[in-house]
C-alpha cells in the first residue's frame, strides 16, 4: 500500500459506508429527552447478554479466539466502541512465551480503535458513530496525576481485560470514556492509510515519544537508541521529529536496522554477530552521546545504554523491565553521572500532538505493522511475533 506523501491526506465522502454508519448511530442518540439506548438512564446490566469474539489467553503459546459475553456499559462514563483495529504487543509476548504470569481464560490486547457505538449519561465529549482511538491504559483525564500528565498513575485507572472485553475482540467498554478516548476527525474518519497511521499512538508511537522525551533530545541532539522492536523504531522517529540531528540505532536484526534508517536513524549497529555494539556506537559518535532512549527493558540493553550515554548524559528507559533478577548495576550511571529518567509511557499525554503531526502528514509509524490478520488470525499473530517474523501485527477483528 502507498502511503501519501505530506499534504495528501484527504477523508472519504459522507456517502461511505462507514460514515452512513456514523450517522445512523448518531441519530439514534437523539434529543437529551429521548428514549434511545445511548441516552437512556443508566441501568445495571441484565441478565441477558449478546456473544461477540475476542482473543483469550490459556496458557504459554495458547490464544484462542472464542465467544464472550459482549462488553455493556456499567457506569454512566462508559462508552461502547466497535473494535475495527487493533494490534499485539511486544509486551504480549511476556505472557504469551510463559515469562509472567497471567490468569488463564483472560482476554487478552490493549490497542483498541473503532467506533462509538453507545456512551452513558455521563459521557459529554463523544457519541455514537464517532471514530476513536484509546491508549493502552483506561485513566479518568480528571485526578492529582492525569492533570500532571500521569495518566499511566490515574487513580481511577483501568486495564482493558476482564469485563472491558480485550483489546483484541471485536468490543471494549471504555471506562472514563471523556478521559480515555481519542476522537479521530471525521475528515480521517474511513481513510485507511490515516487509520493505520494512528492506530500505532495507542501504544508503541506514543511509547517512543516518552524515551526521546525523556532523554531530553532536542533540536541539534546527538543521541542512540537502543532497541529495534517497535518501540525503538518509533522511539527514532520521535527523535527525528524533535529535531535530532544524528540518531544512531542499534539491534539486532538487519532488516528492522534498516527500517530504522528510513525512519531518520543517521547510523545503525547490529549487534547481533561478533560487534561490540558499545565500543561500536563510542566510536562513531567520539565517546558516546548524550542523550539514550533505551527501548527494550533487558538488563543487557540497560547496560548497553549506560555504556554509550557520555558522562552527564541521560537515558530515557520505557522498555517493560525483564531479566533483571539479579538487580540492575547502577554503578555505571552513579559513577559517570549519568540521569536514568522515564518509566511506563503515559501516551494519553501525548495523543493530541502526535494525531496533529499523523494528521498533518509529518509522522507515519504506520510501517511497524508488517503483518495483517482478522481476529481468527490472532494466534498466527502472536506466534509471528514470537518468531521475529513480524514486528508488529495489525489486527482487523471485523474484516
Amino acid at each position: 500500500m502507498t502511503r501519501p506523501r505530506s499534504g495528501e491526506w484527504y477523508g472519504r465522502g459522507a456517502g461511505s459506508g462507514a460514515a452512513a454508519e456514523r450517522e445512523t448511530l448518531r441519530s439514534r442518540r437523539g434529543t437529551p429527552d429521548g428514549d434511545s439506548a445511548a441516552t437512556a438512564p443508566f441501568k445495571p446490566a441484565g441478565p441477558e447478554r449478546c456473544s461477540v469474539r475476542a482473543a483469550i489467553y490459556h496458557g504459554p503459546e495458547d490464544i484462542r479466539v472464542e465467544e464472550v459475553p459482549k462488553p455493556e456499559l456499567e457506569s454512566p462514563g462508559d462508552a461502547i466502541v466497535k473494535v475495527t483495529h487493533t494490534a499485539v504487543c511486544g509486551s504480549d509476548l511476556w505472557f504469551y512465551e510463559g515469562d509472567s504470569d497471567r490468569e488463564a481464560g483472560s482476554p487478552v490486547g490493549h490497542e483498541p480503535m473503532g467506533i462509538v457505538e453507545e456512551v452513558g449519561d455521563d459521557v459529554v465529549s463523544l457519541a455514537p458513530g464517532d471514530r476513536v482511538f484509546a491508549p493502552f491504559v483506561v485513566s479518568c483525564g480528571e485526578c492529582e496525576f492525569c492533570r500532571k500528565g500521569l495518566h499511566t498513575s490515574c487513580v481511577n485507572g483501568d486495564g482493558w481485560g476482564g469485563n472491558n472485553g480485550g483489546g483484541q475482540g471485536e468490543y471494549v467498554r471504555a471506562p472514563h470514556a471523556d478521559g480515555t478516548l481519542v476522537r479521530v476527525p471525521d475528515r480521517y474518519a474511513d481513510d485507511e492509510d490515516v487509520l493505520e497511521s494512528i492506530l500505532p499512538l495507542t501504544d508503541v508511537m506514543g511509547t517512543g515519544h516518552h524515551a526521546a522525551v525523556n532523554a531530553g533530545v532536542e533540536a541539534g541532539s546527538a543521541c542512540a537508541v537502543v532497541g529495534d522492536g517497535a518501540v525503538g523504531l518509533c522511539g527514532v522517529l520521535a527523535a527525528r521529529r524533535l529535531g535530532a540531528r544524528r540518531i544512531v540505532a542499534v539491534g539486532h536484526h538487519a532488516d528492522r536496522l534498516r527500517m530504522a534508517e528510513e525512519f531518520g536513524a543517521t547510523d545503525t549497529v547490529d549487534g547481533s554477530g561478533e560487534t561490540d555494539a558499545v565500543e561500536r556506537v563510542r566510536e562513531l559518535t567520539n565517546g558516546g552521546v548524550d542523550h539514550v532512549l533505551e527501548c527494550v527493558g533487558a538488563a543487557s540493553s540497560m547496560e548497553t545504554a549506560a555504556g554509550i550515554c557520555r558522562p552527564g548524559g541521560t537515558v530515557g528507559y520505557v522498555g517493560v523491565p525483564h531479566g533483571m533478577d539479579a538487580g540492575l548495576n547502577l554503578f555505571d550511571f552513579f559513577g559517570d553521572n549519568i540521569t536514568l529518567a522515564g518509566g511506563v509511557a503515559p501516551v494519553r499525554a501525548y495523543a493530541e500532538e502526535l494525531l496533529a503531526d499523523v494528521l498533518g502528514g509529518t509522522l507515519d509509524p504506520a510501517p511497524v505493522f508488517t503483518k495483517t490478520v482478522g481476529l481468527d488470525g490472532v494466534p498466527e499473530g502472536y506466534e509471528a511475533m514470537s518468531n521475529r517474523e513480524a514486528v508488529k501485527v495489525l489486527v482487523k477483528p471485523h474484516a
